[in-house]
């Protein structure tokens, strides 16, 4: 089995990149929050990878981080759950607040995700809520309320303007991570980094 993969980027698209190892091009299946975290073609990568095989196919996602690998594995287990929908919801929303909506059971927050239903919601928190590692839990420690809801009203401002839900939440999270505590500075740091990514 194939755990990691360490070489040059050929190719990047927002659900897939190529990456040369000593002359192999391995075609390997990305999320969003990786595809954000990856350089420009020509640079030197390194993903953890999860090499999934079935009767007619081999196929490779790899990750940026060990925390998007462990979720993305944790997500697969749950009954009625591939891996194309378990990419689509690391794609869907950052791995801190896939934790903890998982952790609450918010089902609202998982709806909200392209491709996952109420049935499939209620299965994730479920199956999943007892079933993170403490170095899971760790890494998204619970938000106090006030910023959760700072969150939620720059989200819901940015889908307004016509923004889609997965970019909302990255420039979100960068714009807070940034320091911005205050919605309308917040908004505006969020509004620029979107309009960085899409010139």
């Amino acid at each position: 089995m194939i755990a990691r993969i360490a070489g040059r980027l050929l190719e990047k698209h927002p659900s897939r990149v190529i990456v040369d190892v000593g002359g192999v091009g391995y075609d390997v299946q990305i999320p969003l929050s990786t595809f954000y975290n990856l350089g420009e073609p020509g640079v030197d990568v390194s993903l953890r990878v999860h090499t999934h095989v079935r009767e007619d196919a081999l196929a490779l996602f790899g990750f940026a981080s060990v925390l998007e690998l462990q979720l993305f594995e944790r997500l697969i287990g749950v009954s009625g759950v591939g891996p194309k929908l378990a990419l689509a919801v690391l794609s869907g929303i950052e791995p801190p607040d896939l934790v903890r909506a998982i952790r609450s059971q918010d089902v609202a927050r998982l709806t909200k995700i392209p491709g996952i239903g109420r049935k499939t919601a209620e299965r994730i928190g479920l199956e999943l809520r007892d079933k993170l590692p403490a170095a899971i839990v760790e890494a998204a420690p619970a938000a106090d309320a006030a910023a959760d809801v700072l969150r939620d009203d720059l989200i819901s401002a940015l889908l307004n303007l016509g923004y889609q839900q997965a970019a909302a939440d990255k420039a979100v999270s960068a714009a807070l991570e940034g320091g911005e505590k205050v919605f309308e500075p917040a908004l505006k740091d969020a509004l620029k980094r979107l309009a960085k990514r899409s010139s």
